[in-house]
């Protein structure tokens, strides 16, 4: 095995005092917007020039006005606000890990056929799918166009929803869905996958063959498009997420002197720069079982929260690529586990 697929990388997740390794990112310094009707003759422009039909653009943005409590909303959301044990402690419940697999069973023959054609775990896709939707039942209700409207406007991440409006119109433009159909979270996140309108333009797929991406209410569509995307992040076939281990205390210690990573998302920016599984290995890394560490492992970063740690593969990475927070991606695998 090449020395790049036997790396360790390490991120610390600490509940309590010190470090929180998922707080937010640093607020920008403040940019005061021009006033909202200036700003949007502007954007309905801008919608024109880039080819959106200037009777779409009229219709989607009449009486528009931002919403407060997309804001809100903004500022709060549960992968930032709480620790990582107690937003496990939200979302993997009883009856979550109990639906999950109710319906890993019933959906068995599709999702096989998924994990054939993408190589991405069914057990993967069904944790996803219900902590994005519960398991179907929520697609989003709120009207998208305004709800990117509010981020678009909003300093804070202004640019990066600005695109994602346009891609929104684009979608209906192209007739992938009606206007008034177009309906997802408060952050404009779309269908069952809750994907944001640049990620349902590359990657949802149309896995019925009715000619539709329909990632609102076609189980096919909605499973291989969450595949399809964790396969373009890197998720590869027959590789496994991680594990939990144990790790003595004279470790987590030495780990604090290890140079964080510069460049990735958030998450990746927590972790340490790679270290050799064997150097790992020499100062006691053992799984939860007391067994110790197979011979040949894959690549690897580690989270410790509280008691709990987990050694994560490369295939881990491809969760970050979902939602870059570490809380949602551990919640996505433990799910997964639990269906086996």
């Amino acid at each position: 095995m090449r020395f790049s697929r036997v790396l360790l990388l390490l991120v610390l997740v600490v509940s309590g005092p010190g470090v929180r390794a998922q707080s937010p990112p640093p607020v920008a310094p403040v940019v005061t917007p021009p006033p909202f009707d200036e700003w949007l003759t502007a954007l309905k422009a801008e919608a024109i020039e880039r080819g959106i039909a200037a009777e779409l653009v009229e219709r989607a943005f009449t009486g528009i006005q931002p919403v407060e409590q997309i804001l809100e909303r903004d500022r709060t959301q549960a992968e930032f606000a709480l620790d990582l044990e107690a937003y496990l402690k939200r979302r993997l419940t009883p009856q979550t890990i109990r639906i999950a697999q109710q319906m890993y069973t019933k959906h068995r023959d599709l999702l096989r056929k998924v994990e054939t054609t993408y190589g991405v775990s069914s057990r993967i896709v069904v944790s996803i799918w219900g902590l994005e939707s519960n398991f179907g039942r929520f697609a989003g209700v709120r009207p998208t166009i305004p709800a990117l409207v509010t981020l678009a406007y909003d300093p804070r991440r202004g640019a990066m929803f600005r695109d994602e409006l346009f891609n929104a119109l684009q979608i209906v433009n192209r007739g992938d869905i009606p206007l008034e159909q177009l309906k997802g979270s408060w952050a404009g996140a779309l269908g069952q996958p809750q994907f944001l309108p640049s990620s349902y333009l590359e990657y949802a797929q149309d896995f019925d063959g009715d000619g539709s991406k329909d990632i609102w209410k076609s189980r096919p569509d909605v499973f291989a498009s969450i595949a399809f995307y964790l396969q373009k992040h890197g998720w590869k076939a027959g590789e496994a997420w991680g594990r939990e281990v144990r790790i003595a205390s004279l470790l987590k210690e030495a780990t604090l002197a290890i140079p964080r990573r510069e460049a990735g998302c958030r998450a990746q920016k927590l972790m340490t720069e790679p270290r050799p599984l064997a150097e790992w290995k020499k100062m006691g890394l053992r799984t939860t079982a007391d067994a110790a560490l197979p011979k040949s492992e894959m690549p690897a970063s580690m989270v410790v929260a509280g008691t709990r740690t987990f050694l994560l593969y490369d295939n881990y990475e491809a969760l970050l690529g979902y939602n870059c927070a570490h809380s949602y991606a551990l919640s996505v695998a433990l799910l997964a586990d639990r269906l086996r």
